[in-house]
């Protein structure tokens, strides 16, 4: 019943921001290889500060991954300085790459959108370095396959509309959004969460008097009984 009831507020938390930002169509990206690279270096960064990382990198090497798993790792760590902590990611990179090399004798994964999706995102965590929200990025993004990735934007505000439990980490949250959410539903639901929290509900205040999903909400719920036993004592 729990689950029942959580799958109609998506439903009706979906319509409402659909309302307010529109409904986003998927378009591809990047190639699977270069999403990965991209969504590595995003970690703990501004998509500004990644992205021009990642151009840094093409351009350095020519988009050739060969050269980059080639490349003096101090070498890939200066040119994406910009994406910050450089020196733990550029190893990173180079390991990733040198794996799916390793395994697949290229830098193609589009195998993966034959797979069933579970099986598919088996395989990217089993790289090593590779965790729930970079295999879901690679394959929402670029391959545009229903894996709805958990990034602090959407965490937050699945955790505080109560979509998730309050205790349910970021890692875990993607195996419960994933069954709430319906897969033709996982991508404007994302893309519309991550809006909601960048423009509304943000951290550490959200901005609750102009918030669409007052009503759907246990954050706001929970703040304003609080604040009426305040008031009557």
């Amino acid at each position: 019943m729990l689950t029942t009831n959580r799958r109609e507020k998506v439903a009706r938390v979906d319509a409402a921001l659909s309302c307010v930002y529109g409904d986003p169509e998927w378009s591809p990206s990047l190639d699977p290889v270069g999403e990965l690279v991209l969504t590595i270096l995003s970690q703990h960064t501004s998509d500004r500060n990644s992205g021009a990382a990642f151009d840094a990198l093409h351009d350095r090497f020519e988009g050739d991954w060969h050269r980059v798993i080639a490349a003096p790792t101090e070498e890939v760590a200066r040119t994406i300085r910009s994406a910050g902590l450089s020196t733990i990611k550029a190893p990173r990179i180079q390991k990733v790459l040198d794996e799916v090399r390793r395994r697949t004798g290229d830098f193609d994964l589009r195998f993966l959108e034959k797979m069933p999706l579970p099986d598919a995102r088996r395989w990217l965590m089993s790289l090593d370095g590779v965790g729930p929200k970079t295999a879901a990025c690679v394959l929402m993004f670029s391959l545009g396959m229903p894996a709805m990735p958990v990034d602090t934007h959407v965490h937050r505000v699945s955790r505080r509309l109560g979509l998730i439990g309050p205790k349910v980490g970021a890692d875990r949250a993607h195996d419960v959004l994933a069954e709430l959410v319906p897969a033709s539903r996982a991508y404007p639901f994302h893309i519309n969460l991550i809006r909601h929290g960048r423009q509304v509900c943000r951290a550490p205040v959200p901005r609750c008097q102009i918030c669409p999903l007052t009503g759907l909400c246990d954050y706001f719920q929970a703040h304003r009984d609080q604040t009426r036993q305040e008031a009557a004592t």
